[in-house]
């Protein structure tokens, strides 16, 4: 695990050199992200091309949890990116969701990346305050980002006398490489101009500051954890006369999905086909089901509302009853209409009363749990949009303090609303959704 004393400490482009560098090495690495951010994985999938998921200890239970990072594990070796500052958990102040509790669920070693700019052997205070609170003694390593090779080295034989861990090396400090972003996060990949040149230097400096050979030899040393008797990914029979069919939105739009919630649907007999409401004038054929995911709609608001004939298939599709899962942008595009920040209005599809605007503020944000249909479902929330029928169907409560308010519409077989649920945290509701699938009669 990559993880680090707070956010900005360079996590993400580091994480991305190091698998670049892994994959110089010849070497074939998989790759996880702490916590619900949907971002950091499209780096490593969409540019790298390396297989990557979501793990978070506030979704899932122990045995849950690492049942996916044993189903996910493909390749070589898996690099783990942190979240926040590495004991940085719910709220900010527990453990539980935070970087150190999934490595202790998964007993990885941790290299601690510190952001060493401005700084000299004040670097061995703040590593020591974290190996002193490291209960469980997973922190074994550092690696000091932006500062030069030259004054790092000296810094890694202090580190390594004093503290007596091993300092993996250096990455010198690169504006030009670093990785935009904006209210929602970093930038998507496609948005990032000059990418693959980026993060091809962000690698060559991996590759020339840190010890790639050190880090493959740590972790040779994790435990054995193939002991979870959980079994989330798999589901009831999926014996069906015919192939169902779940019509996926992808697109610059539409593009955030966890990997482990596509996986359990198709564990389930469900072929995931997808298309694209920016582009694509038609609904695939012989579908079952409608999946609208989150993302950015608000950025492309007039191809959205220009493309009148996939709106209709899917205004159609909805008064026929098909299942249907939209959440956050997906919602926002089921609805009448959408004002952007610049006050102008765009119509939608209008299969749900109502309309979305720009607040200028995170509303709702953070995990929630949802209470639905005699389950519960564990998701998360982070939107700078609101609208003015957010669903009563369902109650999300906050996991601290005693916040609750109602959400989601909940229509027939469908569900629809802001949160983005984590569907492992309740395998009953994919089950449900995969049954509705199975005895909806249109097309």
């Amino acid at each position: 695990m990559l993880a680090a004393s707070k956010s900005g400490s360079g996590k993400t482009t580091i994480t991305c050199g190091i698998l670049g560098a892994l994959k110089e090495r010849g070497l074939s690495p998989c790759s996880f992200k702490c916590g619900p951010d949907y971002i950091d994985p499209m780096f490593h999938r969409n540019v790298l091309g390396i297989p990557s998921g979501n793990l978070d200890t506030f979704f899932t239970e122990d045995d849950v949890t690492r049942e996916l990072f044993i189903n996910e594990f493909s390749g070589d070796i898996a690099v783990i990116e942190g979240v926040m500052g590495l004991f940085d958990g719910i709220g900010g102040v527990e453990l539980t969701g935070s970087s150190y509790d999934l490595a202790r669920v998964l007993r990885t070693p941790i290299i601690l990346v510190i952001d060493a700019k401005g700084a000299g052997r004040s670097v061995l205070a703040e590593i020591r305050g974290f190996l002193d609170y490291d209960s469980e003694h997973l922190i074994k390593g550092v690696i000091l980002n932006r500062t030069s090779k030259a004054f790092g080295e000296k810094l890694a034989g202090l580190i390594e006398d004093e503290l007596h861990i091993k300092c993996f090396g250096t990455v010198a400090e690169e504006k030009n490489i670093e990785l935009s972003s904006r209210h929602l996060g970093l930038l998507l990949p496609q948005e990032v101009e000059d990418i693959n040149k980026k993060l091809e230097r962000q690698k060559n400096l991996v590759l020339d500051g840190v010890d790639i050979d050190g880090i493959i030899a740590l972790s040779k040393e994790m435990e054995d954890i193939n002991d979870s008797s959980s079994q989330v990914l798999t589901g009831p029979s999926t014996s069906s006369e015919k192939t169902i069919r779940l019509a996926v939105a992808r697109d610059e739009a539409f593009c955030f999905y966890y990997r482990e919630n596509l996986t359990m649907l198709q564990a389930r007999g469900v072929e995931l086909v997808e298309f694209s409401p920016l582009r694509d004038e038609h609904l695939p054929e012989d579908i079952s089901g409608i999946l609208l995911g989150g993302g950015y709609p608000e950025n492309y608001l007039k191809a959205l509302s220009g493309n009148t004939q996939i709106k209709s298939e899917i205004k159609k599709a909805m008064d026929r009853g098909i299942p249907m899962l939209a959440e956050c942008g997906g919602f926002m595009y089921l609805l009448d209409t959408i004002k952007n920040d610049q006050e102008k209005t765009y119509s939608m599809i209008g299969a749900i009363n109502g309309s979305a605007f720009w607040t200028g503020k995170l509303v709702r944000f953070g995990y929630v749990t949802i209470e639905a249909d005699g389950f519960e479902i564990k998701g998360h929330e982070f939107h700078y949009y609101d609208t003015d029928n957010n669903g009563s169907s369902f109650t999300a409560k906050k996991p601290t303090g005693n916040r609750s308010w109602q959400c989601i519409h909940k229509v027939g077989p469908s569900y629809i609303g802001f949160p983005h649920l984590y569907y492992p945290s309740a395998p009953v509701f994919v089950d449900k959704f995969v049954e509705a699938m199975k005895n909806y009669g249109g097309n």
